[in-house]
């Protein structure tokens, strides 16, 4: 059995229970070594062989998986965040489905999670958002056509924008060219939850400023949207007059 673990967004206590008892457990544990917390592999035993894949191939990471499953070994492949969000995971999981190697997924906390958490902010605002893009701009790696910075930026929603700090002035000029304005409050957050955290707040019309002034150039989330701003409507749900399956609504 093969478990690709999710590591959470750096904090080492904010990988999951299951997740911490499988990399327990675990023969062997291939890392994201350019992102996840390496105090995590302080859970593994004494005699787990542990592989960076920040120096491997994707055919060098298969190899030792499937050699290890063959072994009977129990293999942890441990992503940063949640591996579901550009985790690469589907392309070794269908190698693994090749080989008739069984694997299972351990869901992570996503460090857009622990963005919000550090900027004390809710991405879904009565009246102001009610939706949240996670994407990235266009680099070496393409997006699909129609999923350009400029075309998501037309729905003026909550973006979360991964892997993309290092073009902040291409980043700017993709979301001026959809919703949003130069006065959309926006924010940088470095890698959150981790030590080194750090926020940077302010206007989409600052934002490669913000990104030179504090030499802030990967390892970062961009969020932008009126969800970071002031004004927003009170939930419905704990409104005295509203009506739900728990409690009758009062007149006012």
């Amino acid at each position: 059995m093969v478990n690709f673990v999710g590591a959470g967004p750096g904090a080492e206590d904010l990988i999951t229970v299951r997740g911490q008892e499988l990399l327990r457990a675990a023969d062997i544990i291939i890392y994201a070594g350019s992102l996840v917390n390496p105090k995590l592999l302080e859970e593994a035993n004494a005699d787990c062989r542990i592989y960076n894949s920040a120096y491997m191939t994707l055919d060098e990471v298969m190899k030792v998986m499937i050699d290890a499953d063959r072994l009977g070994r129990r293999v942890v492949r441990l992503h940063t965040g949640d591996p579901s969000l550009y985790g690469a995971i589907r392309e070794q999981m269908d190698r693994l489905k090749e080989a008739g190697i069984p694997y299972q997924i351990c869901p992570g906390v996503s460090s857009f999670c622990a963005a919000a958490a550090a900027l004390q902010a809710e991405y879904t605002l009565p009246a102001v958002s009610q939706s949240v893009i996670i994407t990235r701009m266009e680099g070496r790696t393409p997006v699909p056509e129609l999923e350009q910075l400029h075309l998501l930026a037309g729905h003026g929603c909550t973006m979360v924008i991964f892997l993309s700090v290092g073009m902040a002035k291409k980043v700017q000029q993709e979301l001026l060219r959809g919703a949003y304005s130069g006065d959309t409050p926006c924010a940088i957050v470095y890698k959150a939850s981790w030590k080194e955290e750090q926020i940077v707040r302010g206007m989409l019309k600052d934002l490669p400023q913000m990104a030179f002034t504090h030499g802030i150039r990967k390892t970062a989330l961009i969020v932008v949207g009126e969800c970071l701003g002031e004004d927003y409507e009170l939930s419905k749900l704990y409104d005295a007059s509203f009506t739900t399956e728990f409690r009758k609504g009062t007149k006012v």
